[in-house]
């Protein structure tokens, strides 16, 4: 792996449920083909228990774990808006406050 800078990276994690494996595949690989995100990890079988509509609902998701660049965040986001089913989907983000210097570059060098 070769990396453009040295500098330190604004990284962070996006969480995002998806419906299905057809739906996670897809968003998944659009994140990465568009250069939006470095990696995306997809995370079978999760349960979530959630209020919806008044409602207690209980499904089965696949979990995102999208890895890419604070400066990044709005198109990543918009995009996972154009291309997910739900009305409101789950995009959460968490900054990454340390890691590996050398992964945190690769998430810069890998992110457009």
């Amino acid at each position: 792996m070769t990396r453009r800078s040295d500098a330190p990276v604004e990284a962070c994690v996006v969480l995002c449920t998806c419906p299905d494996e057809e739906v996670a595949l897809r968003i998944a690989s659009t994140l990465v083909e568009q250069g939006l995100a470095a990696c995306v990890n997809r995370v079978a079988g999760v349960e979530s228990i959630y209020r919806w509509e008044g409602k207690i609902e209980r499904d089965r998701e696949e979990l995102l774990v999208i890895k890419t660049t604070a400066a990044r965040y709005d198109a990543l986001e918009a995009c996972i808006r154009e291309t997910h089913p739900y009305d409101v989907p789950e995009v959460i983000a968490l900054p990454i406050e340390r890691g590996s210097r050398d992964y945190l570059a690769w998430i810069g060098d890998s992110v457009e």
